[in-house]
């Protein structure tokens, strides 16, 4: 089966985005960066991160990104990353384990209760906030609420990108504080 990978540049040098011509996730998206997370979620991931050079991985809807590390030149990554998912995909592999995906974010959502304040930053997250990241590459997910302080982990191209404080504090920061007045402060963790 053939597959169709559109390269993209991220606003991360770090990272490059893979779009491709079908679903790889039912929802969200999913974060590797040590292997034996991604060979317990995801053979896809295993795979990448066996390619040299690759630090992290993020799974996404219809796209992967990948993170390079010290190791490695992005021309002999980009071809091993590209040839990995064409035959990955291609042979019509499982992407992720969708059951130990959904057991991951179910033991997150049942943390907080649906009326709490961590509960409207994820509503917020979910529908404004990670789809607009996503366009770039990257992903936003809550860690934590306490004291007024919201702890974000950035997740794909959005993980030590040079304008990710930027996005972090007027972006993220000031809708949270606009819609929710216990937020007092953004960070990321």
């Amino acid at each position: 089966m053939s597959v169709n990978i559109q390269l993209e540049w991220t606003p991360n040098p770090s990272t490059l985005k893979y779009v491709v011509d079908r679903r790889l996730l039912s929802s969200g998206a999913v974060n590797f960066t040590h292997r034996d997370d991604a060979q317990k979620k995801s053979p896809l991931a295993t795979k990448l991160m066996d390619v040299k050079g690759v630090t992290a991985v993020m799974v996404g809807l219809n796209f992967v990104t990948v993170t390079k590390g010290d190791e490695g030149e992005w021309d002999e990554l980009n071809d091993a990353v590209m040839a990995t998912l064409d035959s990955h995909l291609g042979a019509n592999e499982p992407v992720v384990d969708e059951e130990a995906v959904a057991a991951a974010r179910a033991a997150v959502a049942s943390s907080s209760d649906a009326g709490s304040v961590e509960q409207r930053i994820r509503d917020i997250l979910d529908t404004e906030i990670r789809p607009a990241v996503a366009q770039d590459g990257g992903d936003i997910t809550l860690d934590r609420f306490d004291g007024g302080i919201v702890y974000l982990h950035m997740q794909g191209s959005c993980a030590g990108c040079p304008s990710s404080t930027a996005t972090l504090k007027m972006g993220i920061e000031g809708r949270l504080r606009e819609l929710i007045p216990e937020v007092t402060e953004v960070v990321s963790v």
